[in-house]
């Protein structure tokens, strides 16, 4: 009849004689076709005949939609008869999509208790692929360490107490193993100038390491530019910039769960350029230019009485500076003050209400992005010229500052220069997005291992722009 209709309980077996005899259009139909079943009760079976006819494309398809629907395919049989291999591949992917460590262990034990007799002398094996350490303190202890499965294997109860250590005795945790990607939370990238110069962008983007991609998820309700964010329970706070004529002392709130907006009580100082972070609870917003003169004023937000005081001012008046917290102190980085770009340090201690001055950067830096990774303190990218000069140099340089040495030293270069960048910390990578080259608005990303000392490109936003802040919301469920 010249025509193939496939079915079900035919389509492996077409498919396959298609593959031996390299009818390609037949082999293609027969693919199309086993995507379109994809189901949590048969993605691995397919997976596993795609690997075996050598059918990329499928195979792909397949294991996307294993990871994706993870919780789901674990509890069908499948899952359960999966050889040890296949089952320690799953179990170590960084891609699966799980909202916690704990459901991996739940699948480990879904799985033993499968075939007990044959699978429990697995089960130290298995545990190697659970990242202990990423699973709250409490639920190691009370449940993984009771479980029979755990008590009574030797090499179970040495990673049980490994990773008890690493959670309460940070300091003598070895190179930290990651987290896995889906339950690291989320990056939000939020307004910034881009092309239009007139509106700048007011979108706010979100980013999903798990499969490397921006998508926008809101507005904000305005124009505001060179503004601060700070995150407080999964909410972010949005507070002064300028809107392109006047400079605002206007803080905003939005709710990343239910997407909406609500306007919070202003800061005393009308203030853009400023830097904002949070310390031990309350949130600091730190200099910045009040459209007149540059600011060494600190204000710290008091949720209690929800109103904004004033803390001890910097040494030195900043704009466009760098602001991290490390070590339960408030660092402020670089920035302007008026008449050249600065490479001063200082930080502050909320005990003592003291700014303490540190050992200055080797690079002056204006618009520098700061992120805090482990231990230390990264300067990242900026501008060196006075704000009189247009042809500012720009840097892709970045300096690491250690507390305990007090020295800055230089680590590997973004791969473009970056003014006005926005950084964040994320699963043990510091992220670098958007920014200023001097050309164009960036939507370019890149990521940093302090383990590799190395960037790698990443997915890029969808609206280039400078001055967005980016920051790390760890909830969204």
């Amino acid at each position: 009849t010249g025509k193939l209709e496939l079915k079900e309980d035919n389509v492996e077996r077409t498919l396959s004689t298609a593959n031996m005899l390299r009818l390609d259009a037949v082999v293609e139909s027969g693919c199309c076709f086993l995507k379109q079943q994809l189901h949590p009760s048969n993605c691995l079976g397919i997976r596993s005949f795609a690997d075996i006819q050598s059918c990329r494309g499928l195979y792909e398809e397949a294991h996307k939609y294993t990871m994706e629907h993870f919780t789901e395919v674990i509890r069908n049989q499948e899952f359960l008869m999966l050889p040890l291999p296949q089952v320690c591949e799953l179990f170590g992917s960084d891609e699966v999509n799980v909202t916690s460590e704990i459901n991996m262990f739940e699948a480990v034990l879904l799985w033993v208790k499968h075939d007990v007799g044959e699978r429990k002398k697995l089960m130290a094996e298995l545990l190697t692929r659970v990242r202990l350490t990423h699973m709250p303190k409490e639920y190691v202890a009370d449940v993984v360490q009771s479980n029979p499965f755990i008590r009574d294997n030797l090499d179970c109860e040495h990673q049980v107490i490994e990773a008890l250590i690493h959670h309460l005795l940070p300091e003598r945790r070895p190179c930290p193993v990651r987290p896995r990607k889906s339950t690291t939370g989320h990056l939000f990238a939020i307004g910034g100038m881009d092309t239009s110069k007139v509106e700048g962008a007011v979108s706010i983007e979100q980013y999903d390491a798990r499969i490397d991609q921006w998508s926008q998820v809101a507005n904000m309700t305005g124009r505001r530019l060179q503004f601060g964010v700070a995150v407080l329970d999964d909410k972010l706070f949005v507070v002064g910039g300028r809107d392109g004529l006047k400079t605002l002392n206007s803080v905003e709130c939005f709710n990343t769960r239910t997407k909406t907006w609500s306007v919070m009580p202003p800061v005393a100082t009308h203030r853009h350029g400023l830097g904002v972070a949070v310390l031990n609870g309350p949130m600091y917003a730190v200099g910045g230019h009040d459209g007149w003169s540059y600011l060494n004023t600190v204000e710290r937000w008091d949720p209690q009485a929800r109103a904004w005081n004033y803390v001890a001012p910097m040494s030195v008046a900043r704009s466009t500076v760098g602001v991290a917290v490390l070590h339960d102190k408030l660092y402020a980085v670089g920035g302007r003050d008026g008449s050249s770009c600065l490479r001063s340090v200082e930080c502050f201690d909320p005990h003592t209400n003291k700014w303490t001055n540190c050992a200055p950067m080797s690079k002056r830096r204006g618009g520098v992005g700061v992120g805090v990774c482990g231990a230390h303190l990264y300067a990242i990218g900026g501008h060196d010229a006075p704000a009189s000069n247009q042809m500012s140099k720009l840097s892709e340089t970045v300096e690491r500052y250690d507390p305990k040495t007090d020295q800055w030293s230089t680590v590997a270069p973004m791969s473009v220069p970056r003014d006005a960048v926005g950084i964040c910390m994320v699963g043990g990578r510091l992220y670098a997005c958007g920014g200023y080259d001097g050309q164009s608005y960036l939507a370019t990303c890149e990521a940093y291992d302090p383990q590799l000392n190395e960037w790698r490109n990443i997915a890029s936003l969808n609206t280039g722009r400078a001055g967005t802040v980016v920051v790390h919301v760890r909830h969204l469920h």
